[in-house]
């Protein structure tokens, strides 16, 4: 049964992917919790075939899910250049000084606003967790801990606040009303200011099976098609787009008032909305497709571990990520296959891994404990995580990579 377009309106019934049952994948278990009982939710994506936005039901609501979060993007070091770089480049192009604003919109613990601060210019952030907004004002970042809607712009526009940049790094797909998110945005941007929002790309998640990035937190999956449709609807135009490599393959938007003629669309535009026509993106059966191949990385991924665990060796994880925790569930695999799950972020360390119960620990277990296959869970970040690790090569342990297709890659030391 599909749904209602939270976009459109118009009826979502085009099935995508039925992945099962599944926790909410950042909800990190205390010892006294493992034993309890834990909610499980269907991970059920439909499409819209008036706009073809590939979306969730709302199960869980924004208040359960970012209340209290575990995810904080600062232990990411590649994310955090990825961030430094664009501070940079946005101070720059837009000729950002002292007396400019740059507001964030779902700003984490600070990541992104730590640079422009650095770089002198005035930063205010807008992040609903209040354990990852502390973070953020331990680092001097004035933080509003709400979520983020025409009501909030509402207020902050009462207020004075009119930013020259707003920033708004993956969290479009985080919120189920689009247009309450999406509206106040005209309400809080100075008139000849610019909006960027990064978002992964559906045409890199349909092509490289990436299905371990649908979790409940992610409400909606966006193409360049679908989100120019529903930022017009609130006055905001679409003037350019680059490719990110982040988070396997993501899009880079720039937007300005609709109204706004002091920016001309660039020729990227259009050329990404033929070449998401010509991919399929408007085809009900580029959608069907994935769901098959999605079962196929799961038997293969099983099959190879099913394989080492038969001669007796040991496996580890590395990264309790969120997509991490969807491929576990999706899967089946547990501690029957994994002795733990390293991680770097201490909010995690200590907890069990919500559905499969792995338990998290600090990465220097992976040196005490020497285990001979290290699975990849955050496979968007391998490159970051195998020169990290690559001191297991000296007890010739590899590491498994499960996507796009299950890759079995033998350590090297750098």
């Amino acid at each position: 049964m599909g749904l209602k377009c939270r976009n459109c309106g118009s009826p979502a019934e085009i099935e995508m992917v039925d992945l099962g049952m599944h926790p909410l994948c950042q909800d990190f278990l205390s010892e006294e919790r493992v034993n309890t009982y834990e909610k499980f939710y269907p991970l059920h994506v439909f499409v819209c075939d008036t706009c073809w936005l590939a979306q969730l039901g709302e199960f869980a609501t924004p208040d359960e899910i970012f209340s209290e979060y575990a995810y904080f993007s600062s232990y990411s070091d590649s994310w955090l250049d990825h961030a430094r770089r664009y501070a940079e480049k946005m101070t720059a192009e837009l000729g950002l000084t002292g007396d400019s604003l740059v507001l964030e919109l779902a700003s984490n613990d600070g990541y992104l606003l730590r640079w422009f601060k650095d770089l002198g210019v005035r930063v205010l952030g807008v992040e609903p967790a209040a354990n990852v907004a502390e973070a953020a004002r331990a680092l001097g970042i004035e933080t509003i801990v709400e979520f983020f809607d025409r009501d909030l712009a509402a207020r902050m526009k009462a207020d004075g606040v009119q930013a020259d940049l707003i920033a708004a790094n993956n969290v479009l797909a985080q919120v189920p009303d689009l247009h309450a998110f999406v509206g106040g945005i005209p309400e809080v941007l100075a008139p000849d200011g610019v909006v960027t929002f990064e978002f992964p790309h559906l045409v890199r998640l349909l092509d490289e099976n990436q299905f371990d990035t649908i979790y409940h937190e992610h409400f909606s999956y966006f193409s360049l098609q679908t989100a120019v449709d529903i930022f017009g609807r609130n006055g905001l135009e679409v003037f350019d787009v680059e490719r990110l490599p982040t988070h396997g393959g993501s899009l880079r938007l720039y937007l300005h008032h609709a109204d706004d003629t002091t920016r001309k669309v660039t020729d990227r535009v259009g050329e990404m909305l033929q070449e998401e026509l010509d991919y399929g993106l408007q085809d009900p059966d580029t959608y069907r497709a994935f769901g098959e191949r999605a079962a196929k990385v799961k038997r293969d991924l099983l099959t190879v571990l099913i394989d080492i665990k038969e001669r007796g060796e040991s496996v580890a994880a590395y990264g309790a990520a969120g997509k991490g925790n969807t491929l576990l569930n999706y899967c089946g695999i547990g501690r029957d296959f994994l002795d733990f799950v390293a991680d770097r972020n201490p909010y995690k360390i200590g907890k069990y891994t919500p559905g499969t119960h792995i338990p998290v620990l600090d990465p220097k277990e992976i040196a005490e404990r020497r285990p001979q296959h290290i699975l990849i869970l955050p496979w968007n970040l391998k490159a970051e995580i195998m020169s990290q690790l690559s001191y297991v090569s000296e007890w010739g342990a590899d590491f498994i990579v499960p996507i796009p297709t299950v890759e079995v890659v033998p350590a090297v030391a750098s």
